[in-house]
């Protein structure tokens, strides 16, 4: 049996830019998307959490450093900069990988920096923003 996991998370980061003129796509500091092993081109999942969104795109790497979280094209429509949204990528696993496989969360601050980096556990707790 194959099933969809989720492989790696950014959580609670701030939109900084919302760009309706480009092709499409999410604009992520690749210094997140190590963190949380997702690559470029990956297809994620954006949750906001201002207005209840949940979209999907794929990953362009933006500048290294640079603390920016844009979203282009149709979905700069469903962002407000500033808002606070969750990007999730996915993988499919056999059964037989599941036992060793650990997602990477990456816990944001209010300033997008990285707060924490984490394997997600059986039992999560409340995750209250630093």
């Amino acid at each position: 049996m194959i099933r969809t996991m989720m492989n790696g998370k950014i959580h609670r980061a701030k939109v900084t830019e919302a760009n309706l003129n480009y092709v499409g796509s999410i604009t992520i500091d690749p210094d997140f998307l190590d963190a949380a092993n997702i690559l470029p081109n990956e297809k994620v999942q954006i949750v906001n959490n201002n207005n209840g969104e949940r979209i999907e795109t794929y990953v362009i790497e933006g500048r290294r450093g640079s603390r920016e979280i844009c979203l282009n094209g149709a979905a700069a429509r469903k962002v407000q900069v500033g808002d606070t949204i969750i990007i999730i990528s996915y993988v499919q696993l056999d059964d037989s990988e599941l036992e060793t496989f650990k997602p990477n969360v990456v816990l944001m601050g209010e300033d997008n920096t990285i707060v924490d980096e984490a394997y997600f556990e059986e039992r999560q707790t409340e995750y209250i923003p630093g």
